[in-house]
């Protein structure tokens, strides 16, 4: 689904007045917005009907939010999540991402900032053209329909976060990408020069993709970023 008036999303907020501001607000964008206060009725909500993305507080007071993502990443690959959290440390994001989320947003925030997330995941999470499917640098091939990275011809188990990361950087094979471009275009974030995230996906990717393999393809460039290329 490409961000538009069409959009269905599930809102999983356990705060009333934080879940009802979000839904006008994004309503107002005309947006279709359904709220679940727990994380069994968010888990309910989303078995029942066909959403675009997932707004999803991380402190529920049943089950975790990470224990909610974790479930709508085991029934979808693609939806997109967004997470909402008063923790902001690097553990606590990465512990969101490892669980399945797209983006991280901390409390307090401004309704515009989220809006603006939303309407980033929604066009990233777009079908991708046919002539668009499959990526390819050296024996390494990512398949943007099946979300299913090989290579060698082996398939490489990545996260949604992985996944997305590896995407970006096979889409610009060639080209010094910097820890900016990969925080704006992939985490949809302002970058904080005190988080080392980025540096700790890469290095989770670099592990899975080039570790069993002479030739390396995910390069650093100290001081200005990283490159995926063949030599």
């Amino acid at each position: 689904m490409i961000a538009g008036s069409t959009a269905h999303l599930l809102l999983i907020e356990d705060e009333p007045k934080v879940a009802t501001f979000i839904r006008k607000g994004l309503q107002t964008q005309s947006y279709g917005v359904e709220v679940a206060l727990t994380g069994q009725e968010g888990k309910q909500l989303f078995a029942q009907a066909a959403f675009d993305l997932v707004i999803l507080d991380v402190n529920l007071p049943d089950i975790s939010g990470l224990e909610v993502a974790e479930y709508i990443r085991r029934q979808n690959t693609r939806i997109p999540i967004l997470m909402l959290t008063a923790l902001d440390t690097t553990a606590d994001k990465l512990l969101g991402f490892e669980a399945g989320a797209d983006d991280y947003l901390v409390k307090p925030f401004d309704f515009l900032e989220l809006l603006a997330r939303v309407k980033a995941l929604l066009r990233r999470s777009g079908t991708p053209e046919e002539g668009d499917r499959i990526l390819r640098v050296a024996d390494l091939e990512l398949d943007l329909h099946e979300r299913v990275a090989r290579r060698g011809g082996q398939t490489i188990d990545l996260t949604a976060r992985e996944f997305a990361l590896l995407e970006y950087l096979m889409r610009n094979a060639g080209r010094v990408v910097s820890r900016v471009d990969i925080a704006e275009q992939v985490w949809d974030i302002g970058f904080d020069t005190g988080t080392n995230v980025i540096d700790v996906y890469v290095s989770y990717l670099r592990a899975k993709i080039d570790k069993d393999h002479p030739t390396k393809l995910i390069h650093t460039l100290i001081g200005m970023g990283y490159v995926l290329k063949e030599k």
